[in-house]
């Protein structure tokens, strides 16, 4: 199997000057922890995550620098978190050295590079251009295909759609949970603050037309490690 076949064609691109707070709000309304910046020929510019916007002033979380490292830190460095957290687009918060995939790379490529690079999505690439994106769970969905003879099918990515969807409906924060889908099979993976967030997982998942089992991996350790991991 290669990225073609378990990439999702469902790209959200960001444009280069859309405002922070509009990218904020449409990642939380997709659902999604990140989106690459295309410019208006098509060409990728950058990429868009969640750690490049909660770094912020007006959020009071702005990264300070401890005095050692600020003394080691070059002008360069100190304009570039400047922009970083106070810039008001895309182009400002972005970041430009995008990691990218060919659509014929193969599952073990992919993998690699997702762990390699330390990142949780990877743009897919034909002929310069962005074809798709290729999550974690995505990864998980073709590993899974390919160990069970399921082919991904249009139904698969239909269910995880609208699963995802739910999990934005029930507030389940997504940071650390995976899910894929095989052959009408919701596979979850990951930690959450408590047990009635897994209830609302498997709710949420049950209540998918189509969807044929739930298969749960899903552990509740509390809100204050989970807050601890974020930190």
């Amino acid at each position: 199997m290669h990225a073609h076949d378990v990439m999702s064609t469902r790209v959200l691109a960001i444009a280069p000057d859309t405002g922070v707070q509009e990218i904020a709000q449409t990642l939380l309304d997709n659902g999604f922890s990140g989106a690459p910046v295309i410019d208006e020929k098509g060409h990728l510019v950058g990429i868009v995550s969640e750690d490049d916007l909660v770094r912020r002033p007006e959020l009071e979380t702005e990264r300070r620098r401890s005095w050692w490292l600020s003394l080691l830190a070059t002008h360069e460095m100190k304009t570039h978190d400047y922009i970083k957290s106070h810039g008001r687009c895309a182009t400002h918060v972005m970041t430009r050295k995008v990691v990218t995939v060919d659509e014929d790379a193969t599952l073990e490529q992919v993998a690699d590079t997702l762990q390699k690079h330390r990142i949780s999505r990877v743009p897919v690439m034909r002929d310069g251009k962005v074809v798709g994106i290729i999550a974690r769970s995505d990864l998980i969905h073709g590993l899974l295909a390919r160990q069970t003879g399921h082919v991904p099918s249009d139904n698969d990515d239909e269910i995880k759609r609208k699963f995802r969807n739910e999990l934005v409906n029930a507030d389940i924060r997504m940071e650390y949970i995976n899910f894929a889908v095989s052959g009408g099979v919701v596979h979850v993976w990951g930690v959450v603050p408590s047990m009635q967030d897994v209830t609302a997982i498997r709710i949420a998942a049950r209540s998918v037309p189509g969807v044929k089992d739930v298969s749960m991996h899903v552990q509740a350790v509390g809100p204050q490690l989970l807050q601890a991991m974020r930190e």
